[in-house]
Order: C-alpha cells, then sequence, then structure tokens
C-alpha cells in the first residue's frame, strides 16, 4: 500500500539505519521534460536545466533515533 502510494506521487523512499529519505521524481507525463527531469542548454559546456515538475517539490529527510547498543553480558 505505501510503494504504490510512492508511485502515484513520485517520490523514490531511501532507508538506511540512521535516516528516512524522500526524493522527488519526475513526473513520466510532463510535458516539458518529458519525465526525464529537464533538458541540456546548448552550447560548448552544456548545462542540465531542472525541470520544476520536480524540483519545485521539496526533499525530506527524517533522521531515526540512536538506538542504544546491546549488551554481550547474557540476561
Amino acid at each position: 500500500m505505501a510503494a504504490a502510494a510512492l508511485r502515484a506521487v513520485r517520490f523514490e523512499l531511501y532507508v538506511d539505519r540512521y535516516r528516512l529519505e524522500l526524493t522527488p521524481l519526475p513526473r513520466p507525463d510532463c510535458p516539458h521534460c518529458r519525465g526525464e527531469g529537464g533538458w541540456w542548454t546548448g552550447g560548448p559546456d552544456p548545462d542540465m536545466e531542472a525541470c520544476g515538475c520536480w524540483t519545485d517539490r521539496r526533499q525530506l529527510r527524517l533522521p531515526l533515533l540512536p538506538r542504544p547498543a546491546w549488551w554481550n553480558d547474557p540476561p
């Protein structure tokens, strides 16, 4: 259920032991970038111009609380 919700709003979920991260992805039906996230500007040293379909949305990073270390002694 959660994976379907993330796909519907076009976010990528990254999880490790220190944080949860939600990163926006470009919309596949965007008429400006055609789902690629941007386009290259011309010139001898081209730069990528990011599309607003994903750069206008914020990245969300939730730090996880530290867990205490387990003791090596048996209970």
